[in-house]
């Protein structure tokens, strides 16, 4: 607690001097209800209601518990660009304090919240670029994008980091002259997928590839998961030219990943083959791992917010509310992930909201 009360303690309370309900107190409510589960306001309410007795061991509550209205009006008007670098701050301590690696692999994609849209605009919600550890598992930060501009939201959310002994992954969207600059500038290194809408640097690589020259291999049988076999085989080759030629910074390495799946009982399908553009040279075996990396910020990132804590079926839609909900549930299945019980994340949520002596774990781990 006495972390978390540090950190967000800086923050700049949005409403009148009279509000009768502590923003902290508030926060910290509402972040322990998402541990148990919650989903929007009128959850936080009713955990609030049935914990009383636990959360006036540590909290004031000088005007008991705040009603749903005074939830949903808090994360409306909180300032998310604030809320979210407190965020930021709360992760480095916190990682620090746990002995977290924030290195390696960092993965960036963006995400969409389905149940975050205006009345009548079910086609456009609101739209997130996520940061995510891959090695630590971790939500390292986040930001809406402007006007659903994923590219724009995945610049801006670097300019807020280090990126210092961290190389940085993303999709083909990303694979463009101003993010790999952010990317270098920032003190980081970059593996880019690149596909057939950059036609010229497509058909470049695919050339060079094709061509005689030294070059590292390895290949990987992956385990069987989900009744499938899958075989990969990177290749990497040095490219001294291919920055200059298509004035591409940084470009120091070409890669290829072919690979080829098989169904149990089935037959293989085809090959599917894949370039990246690598800003420093690494062995085909690192390759392999650091793009099999990247896909973490899917599985164990994106589908746990989606199935566990369930962010598609939110309706919170107005002003601010998504954004700092959105931030809300990284910063718990954070520390949901941080907490060594040896079971899964939908059990440690229920367990949380059934045993408060688990849940006063978690707020230990939160010094």
């Amino acid at each position: 607690m006495g972390k978390f009360r540090k950190v967000f303690r800086r923050l700049r309370d949005p409403r009148a001097d009279n509000a009768s309900h502590d923003l902290l107190d508030v926060l910290f409510i509402a972040l322990a209800a998402v541990l148990c589960g919650a989903e929007g306001p009128s959850d936080m309410e009713r955990f609030g209601r049935s914990k009383e007795l636990l959360l006036r061991g540590f909290l004031r509550l000088e005007h008991g518990i705040p009603s749903h209205d005074t939830f949903g009006r808090v994360f409306g008007i909180l300032d998310p660009q604030a809320f979210e670098k407190a965020f930021r701050s709360f992760m480095a301590a916190f990682a620090d304090f746990n002995r977290l690696d924030l290195s390696g692999v960092i993965a960036i994609d963006g995400k969409a919240p389905r149940g975050a849209y205006e009345r009548g605009r079910s086609a456009t919600p609101m739209h997130m670029v996520n940061v995510f550890a891959a090695e630590a598992r971790m939500a390292l930060a986040s930001r809406k994008a402007p006007g659903r501009n994923e590219a724009a939201g995945a610049l801006q959310v670097l300019g807020m980091l280090c990126l210092k002994r961290r190389t940085v992954t993303a999709d083909a969207l990303h694979c463009h002259r101003k993010f790999a600059s952010v990317v270098l500038e920032g003190g980081g290194d970059y593996v880019l997928a690149l596909k057939q809408n950059q036609s010229k640097m497509f058909a470049a690589v695919a050339q060079r590839f094709a061509r005689a020259g030294t070059r590292s291999v390895a290949e990987r049988l992956e385990p069987c998961t989900h009744d499938r076999r899958e075989w990969r085989r990177a290749t990497i080759i040095r490219d001294a030219s291919f920055a200059a030629t298509h004035n591409f910074p940084g470009v120091v390495a070409l890669g290829r990943i072919t690979s080829r799946r098989r169904s149990q009982g089935g037959r293989a399908e085809r090959p599917a083959v894949h370039y990246y553009l690598l800003s420093k040279w690494m062995a085909a075996k690192t390759l392999l791992r650091v793009v099999r990396s990247h896909w973490g910020i899917e599985n164990r990132l994106h589908w746990i917010l989606d199935v566990v804590f369930g962010e598609d079926g939110s309706r919170t839609r107005k002003d601010n509310g998504p954004e700092n909900l959105a931030i809300l549930r990284r910063l718990a299945l954070n520390i949901l992930r941080a907490h060594p019980a040896p079971f899964s994340m939908r059990q440690k949520i229920k367990t949380a909201g059934w045993d408060d002596s688990f849940l006063l774990s978690m707020f230990s781990h939160m010094r």
